[in-house]
């Protein structure tokens, strides 16, 4: 039997177990399986590998994105590019690699949806974790210049005191990397100035349940086009999929 999973503190939101579950019907894999592993703390990982001897690949979901780099024996290039992991393969040597595919799939999500490049394209990051900086990493791919917002002030980003009305009506792209809005708590969204955003904004929202966050109903309200994150799940899972069958 192969194993494997997803690690984080709450994972009550998360749809990776059936869409995991569904793949290994749909190929008639009856010899995998995928959990899901809420860890008090990264520290809890070792001792989540020593239980489970049968895990090849790990998911990884806020907030360890960066908190596991310390237990992992290599990162790859994309996850010393992001600067956090999102996917760990864990090598029949028992060696545990760190990748990231989040910035691949939102990157690849993102393309089709926002038609605008250079400096036309000016966009606002809301979040400063792992997720925002997989953003970070697509946006940069695209030509998209950007901002990052955070509740502190961080180096030469922004924070929400700054997104004044002018502000968000000059960055057509605002995207949600922050936990604001999943389930259960659906009534919360980022401190925005929502009359600000216009037919001429696109809000993306990492996401996805529920499919329309209060981040997105707003958006839609002023005439905006909206997506939520799930494609980038899709794309993101199917990329560790990928990694964990070449190391097998």
């Amino acid at each position: 039997m192969r194993e494997f999973g997803l690690i984080g503190r709450s994972l009550g939101h998360s749809f990776s177990q059936t869409y995991f579950a569904q793949k290994f019907y749909s190929l008639g894999l009856t010899d995998c399986r995928y959990d899901l592993f809420e860890l008090p703390t990264a520290a809890g990982l070792p001792a989540l590998l020593r239980a489970h001897p049968d895990l090849r690949g790990l998911n990884v979901t806020v907030p360890y994105k960066e908190e596991v780099w310390p237990y992992l024996d290599e990162v790859t290039p994309s996850a010393a590019r992001v600067g956090a992991v999102n996917v760990i393969d864990v090598r029949p040597d028992g060696r545990l690699v760190g990748h990231n595919t989040d910035y691949v799939g939102f990157r690849e999500s993102l393309r089709p949806f926002f038609p605008l490049r250079g400096a036309a394209a000016r966009a606002l990051v809301l979040g400063t974790g792992g997720a925002a900086k997989a953003v970070e990493t697509a946006l940069r791919d695209l030509d998209i210049p950007y901002w990052l917002v955070g509740r502190r002030p961080l180096g030469p980003g922004l924070t929400y005191d700054d997104l004044t009305p002018a502000v968000v009506a000059g960055h057509p792209l605002i995207v949600n990397a922050t936990p604001l809005g999943t389930f259960p708590r659906v009534e919360e969204a980022p401190a925005l100035p929502y009359a600000a955003l216009t037919p001429g904004h696109y809000l993306y929202d990492l996401v996805y349940n529920p499919a329309e966050t209060r981040f997105m109903a707003h958006g839609k309200a002023a005439g905006a086009q909206v997506k939520n994150g799930f494609e980038m799940l899709c794309l993101q899972a199917e990329a560790a999929w990928d990694i964990w069958n070449q190391a097998s």
